[in-house]
């Protein structure tokens, strides 16, 4: 266990100026404290690195035989099928995996964090929903090993599986632009999110080597990576006129593009090309088949937790990775 880890509740207490019955309220019954104390002895949680421990048998072992999977959208199938190569990997070892679902939220991913810490996780592997790496640091600062899935690694001394976002978008609109459309619309989930950010990049560098201004690909920003989100960017663009084709960031935005664009009477590819992004099993199976890019999820979840279990049985001799894969266009009906 790293050094922040022996904190104790009576220093907690001290720190704060409340008793460590108050501490041990906000940790355990935060309700019954009052909102400004609690807010005080939080505070000082954070600023000494405290975490409880999660167990006796776990105070014993120094590390439970577990590990921590922090996702951005489980209702994605994407990263459904990410942790299902995360807990293949896992069971295979004796390991098993604690689930937690961040919903974009810094906050809620810190608060899950800080949960994993408390199991003494042996590691966890994260799709971070923020790009501050002094929050993963506090978790190391722990004596827990840190592997980023889905997401490049900035730092040599960190493990990092992803998929090369930049060309997956550049390939998709490629794709778009190689059978004749002109005019490309990009249907994105908050730019916030690192990858819808690469995926435009990669769009905007294929319009350039097509010879077209990067500057006319029309961004329709959705609140949420949903089929909902999806139908109500397609509605805007009908009404304010559908262009050649449409980029999804990924393919529950594009099924419900698609459904949107049905519903008026579009056709699919004829009038509109459309290709969606990750090729869930539904894109194979929508009334006319997706288009999409394939990314390999379920070896990202094998690879990243083969390579968060060496560092954990390995400390002194495991070499930091950083392995990008390279997406796949699928060509289905809706392009073709």
């Amino acid at each position: 266990m790293g050094p922040m880890a022996m904190v104790s509740i009576k220093d907690v207490a001290a720190h704060a100026g409340v008793s460590p019955g108050t501490v041990s309220n906000v940790l355990n019954r935060p309700g019954k404290v009052a909102p400004a104390t609690r807010e005080r002895v939080e505070a000082a949680i954070d600023e000494l690195g405290f975490v409880r421990h999660g167990s006796a048998s776990t105070l014993r072992a120094g590390h439970s035989r577990t590990i921590g999977l922090s996702v951005i959208d489980i209702g994605n199938p994407f990263f459904t099928e990410v942790a299902a190569g995360v807990e293949d990997v896992a069971s295979e070892l004796g390991y098993a995996v604690i689930l937690g679902n961040s919903a974009g939220s810094v906050d809620k991913e810190d608060r899950n964090l800080r949960v994993l810490a408390e199991h003494r996780v042996r590691g966890v592997l994260i799709t971070p929903s923020g790009e501050d790496p002094a929050r993963l640091d506090r978790l190391r600062g722990h004596g827990i090993s840190v592997v980023l899935v889905d997401h490049p690694a900035h730092r040599p001394d960190q493990c990092a599986v992803a998929v090369d976002d930049v060309a997956g978008g550049r390939a998709a609109v490629a794709h778009l632009l190689a059978r004749g459309a002109r005019s490309v619309a990009y249907v994105t989930g908050p730019l916030t999110i690192r990858q819808c950010v690469e995926r435009r990049e990669g769009a905007k560098a294929a319009l350039g080597a097509a010879g077209l201004d990067p500057g006319d690909l029309v961004v329709a920003e959705a609140a949420t990576m949903s089929a909902t989100a999806g139908e109500k960017a397609a509605a805007d663009l009908i009404a304010k006129g559908l262009p050649e084709a449409v980029f999804c960031a990924n393919d529950l935005l594009a099924l419900g593009v698609l459904r949107a664009l049905l519903r008026s009477g579009v056709r699919v590819p004829e009038d509109v090309a459309l290709i969606g992004y990750d090729d869930i099993d539904f894109a194979a199976a929508s009334t006319v088949s997706l288009s999409s890019m394939r990314q390999p999820t379920y070896q990202l979840g094998r690879i990243a937790t083969e390579l968060l279990l060496d560092e954990c049985a390995n400390p002194e001799t495991h070499a930091h990775q950083h392995i990008m894969f390279q997406p796949e266009l699928v060509a289905r009906e809706s392009t073709q």
